[in-house]
């Protein structure tokens, strides 16, 4: 029956539809150098930073944030926001092309050769380096734009923060274990002080537990496995009676970084709050005809990123296998709905729109990195 299972994985996954779309996506990603436009980057605008009286004031700027983000209709090219490396994507595609690369050890036939998939692991680990925040206590990441949020005051670029971080960490280690490049561990092993010093100013929600217990992982050092804990119990905590959290993606993210804790650390106090939740997770998400859905009790929007997150969220957990119908129908529909023909991928499908910009990190970094999970467990050893 096992093998049987495997098999048919692997016939599904190098069916010609999902190797045509991957291709795609990968030679549109690799022509733009992985930069790219972001959803909340409309600050990053030439044309608005040319104006003072508009860039000071708070209004003005939350009011550019929601018009860039909420429009299906791109301005970018007119306001002259330029297309710019964003960390998490490139922690992502990092981490996707590692996935590639093991892929093809396991005996995968891919378009791009063994050793230019290694080229490209240690240019985006280059890469990623470089857009390390400055001036901060261990390594940490933030995004490239400024960040207007109402109530509050505004966030420059490059302000480190926990969840970009935590993106960035997992693709060194990974990086780490096929170059044997030790300066990606020792970087990513530097961000625990940034995490601990976070810890200990606010709540730095589950993502921190993912990087205190690869941390852990590396090191043995118990502080980081104690914090890890403190920061899954948090996480649970905030876990609905059903075992949902607020919708798909942070369900699925915080199931992602669950499981990283417990398969780390060796600590399963948190096994039944992982099985309620994926539970409520895979049978309420995603609809019986492929559709993926950000909230439970609604279809639209669809966000590229809850497909892509699933197949993260079952490569963490090994389930392909028991879920390998559904996960057919949620690539087919995704791929046959929210990719372009030039191969990149559609950031959501609105009610009566779809916003069709091509989003670097936000939506094809996640993708790349769904789809290099999902072409990765057709290949599990």
């Amino acid at each position: 029956m096992t093998l049987l299972l495997v098999h048919n994985i692997k016939t599904h996954i190098m069916n010609p539809l999902l190797k045509e779309s991957f291709e795609k996506l990968r030679s549109y990603c690799e022509s733009q150098d992985f930069a790219g436009w972001e959803p909340y980057d409309g600050l990053n605008s030439k044309v608005f930073q040319a104006l003072p009286f508009f860039k000071r004031s708070a209004s003005c700027r939350l009011a550019v944030v929601r018009k860039f983000r909420r429009s299906p209709v791109n301005f970018r090219r007119i306001a002259q926001v330029p297309k710019e490396h964003n960390a998490t994507g490139i922690a992502l595609f990092l981490s996707g092309y590692c996935n590639l690369y093991r892929a093809v050890q396991r005996g995968m036939k891919p378009e791009i050769p063994q050793d230019d998939c290694l080229e490209r692991i240690r240019h985006l680990a280059r890469l990623l380096l470089s857009l390390k925040s400055k001036g901060h206590g261990g390594s940490c990441w933030g995004d490239n734009f400024d960040r207007q949020v109402r109530h509050k005051p505004l966030f420059p670029k490059n302000t480190p923060t926990v969840d970009a971080t935590s993106f960035a960490v997992a693709a060194l280690c990974e990086a780490y274990e096929i170059t044997d490049d030790k300066d990606y561990l020792d970087e990513a092993l530097s961000a625990a002080d940034f995490v601990t010093d976070a810890l200990h100013e606010d709540a730095c929600g589950v993502n921190a537990s993912k990087i205190l217990s690869t941390c852990y992982r590396y090191t043995k050092n118990e502080e980081y496995k104690l914090l890890a804990r403190t920061s899954a119990e948090a996480c649970c905590e905030a876990q609905n009676k059903d075992g949902s959290w607020a919708d798909s993606l942070d369900t699925g993210y915080n199931l992602e970084a669950l499981q990283v804790f417990q398969d780390l650390t060796g600590d399963h106090s948190f096994r039944k709050n992982i099985s309620r939740g994926f539970d409520f997770y895979i049978r309420n998400f995603f609809l019986a005809d492929g559709i993926p859905k950000y909230y439970e009790d609604r279809i639209y929007p669809v966000d590229i990123r809850c497909p892509g997150q699933l197949f993260v969220v079952l490569s963490k957990s090994g389930k392909y296998g028991d879920w390998q119908h559904l996960t057919r129908k949620v690539m087919r529909w995704t791929l046959k709905n929210m990719q372009d023909r030039d191969g990149y991928f559609y950031y959501q499908v609105r009610a009566h729109s779809t916003s069709r910009i091509p989003y670097m990190g936000w939506s094809n970094a996640f993708m790349f990195h769904g789809l290099s999970c999902f072409l990765l467990n057709g290949y599990r050893q």
